[in-house]
């Protein structure tokens, strides 16, 4: 028997953890056979959507948080509810949560991570710097930004991308909130979140601390922080991987806020589709993927994101992996979470605010200007 199962965070990175996973479910379940099917970030939602919509979908497939909402809503994905109740208490409870719907469970969670403050230390003691610590505030991060930014020698103090992600976080951080309560408008183009916008834009256009997109010259910011000419970066854990072989000391913080603490956090599902031939096995796949102490194992070792798994003593090897040396930090910004606002037009909401981001960061509009424009656009979107 074939189960067909469609990935995105594994490609083109991971593929060789994926097929020991896959390995080891078929030596427990040799009636199965797993055929990978993958497509890149950017490509694999606009194929997904293709592919369910003509009937030809795959038997299981990942999903992230914010496109979650959409195919549950569709009535895309099989109902899981009666087989994953016995294994609920396998995994961190908010990201099992998060794949419910109606109090039914259409998916388990496969991962999990968090945006840290990347910064390189080399950097921070060259300028007698002290590092950033769990208590810092935005208004220590720019004050170590200009005394760490040099441009002339190419060296910037900052990077925080001006997008979606970004300013639904600092939102928080900020006392914000995107939706009212019950969710029927938008509220972030109040007081706070003219501030949230204002905080990613002023570092590159005011403050002079993070490089416009001329300054950095078709270079990403990836790139920029692995040649150590960046001293501080917000970015995801699933970085860890890419940097250890760096020529620079660098760690991990907590990222700071503002009035309060919000950590950004991503998570990611395996469902089965409502039409696959093979609910029973496909559910044995998910779980497998998702809880066995094989895959857990695999994912760990590779710092594939985190296993959305319980058992805490299952991470001592990814603890005691360095760089960073703070990796803990992962498990601290769990304890102030804030997940990306979700409704079922979900790309349109997302490009609508990064849209309107952009048009304040080149001076189209003025940032109040451009979050009011955003909020009608959202607005019509929730009617």
């Amino acid at each position: 028997m074939k189960l067909t199962y469609f990935t995105f965070s594994a490609a083109p990175d991971y593929l060789t953890e994926l097929d020991s996973i896959v390995k080891a479910f078929e030596a427990k379940y040799p009636n199965i056979t797993i055929e990978v099917q993958t497509a890149s970030y950017d490509q694999y939602f606009t194929k997904l959507q293709t592919a369910v919509s003509g009937g030809t979908a795959p038997d299981t497939f990942e999903l992230n948080y914010e496109n979650f909402v959409t195919y549950a809503s569709a009535g895309s994905l099989l109902d899981i509810s009666s087989q994953a109740q016995a294994a609920a208490s396998t995994y961190y409870p908010r990201a099992y949560a998060v794949f419910q719907q109606d109090g039914k469970q259409y998916g388990l969670p496969e991962s999990f991570s968090d945006v840290l403050l990347f910064y390189n230390k080399d950097l921070f003691d060259a300028a007698n710097q002290a590092y950033p610590t769990a208590d810092w505030t935005w208004a220590d991060e720019l004050a170590a930004a200009k005394k760490l930014t040099n441009a002339g020698s190419g060296v910037w103090g900052d990077f925080q991308p001006v997008q979606f992600f970004e300013f639904y976080k600092v939102l928080a951080q900020n006392g914000g909130t995107f939706f009212n309560a019950d969710q029927t408008a938008s509220t972030f183009n109040d007081a706070k979140g003219v501030e949230a916008a204002n905080w990613l834009i002023r570092k590159a256009n005011t403050d002079k601390v993070m490089p416009t997109a001329a300054q950095l010259g078709g270079q990403d910011d990836t790139a920029l922080f692995k040649s150590g000419k960046l001293a501080m970066w917000h970015n995801g854990i699933w970085q860890f991987s890419g940097l250890k072989d760096t020529t620079f000391k660098w760690d991990v913080q907590v990222e700071p806020g503002n009035t309060v603490k919000a950590n950004h956090f991503f998570a990611n599902a395996v469902v089965a589709s409502a039409k696959t031939a093979q609910p029973a096995e496909a559910y044995q796949w998910l779980a497998f993927l998702t809880g066995s102490a094989e895959a857990v194992k695999i994912r760990l070792d590779a710092s594939w994101e985190l296993p959305a798994v319980a058992d805490q003593s299952q991470f001592a090897s990814y603890l005691s992996q360095t760089p960073p040396d703070n990796r803990k930090a992962v498990f601290d910004a769990l304890s102030d979470i804030v997940v990306p606002p979700v409704i079922e037009q979900e790309s349109q909401l997302q490009d609508i605010v990064t849209k309107a981001l952009q048009a304040a960061q080149t001076g189209q509009k003025t940032v109040q200007e451009a979050l009011d424009g955003a909020a009608q656009q959202v607005d019509a979107l929730l009617k």
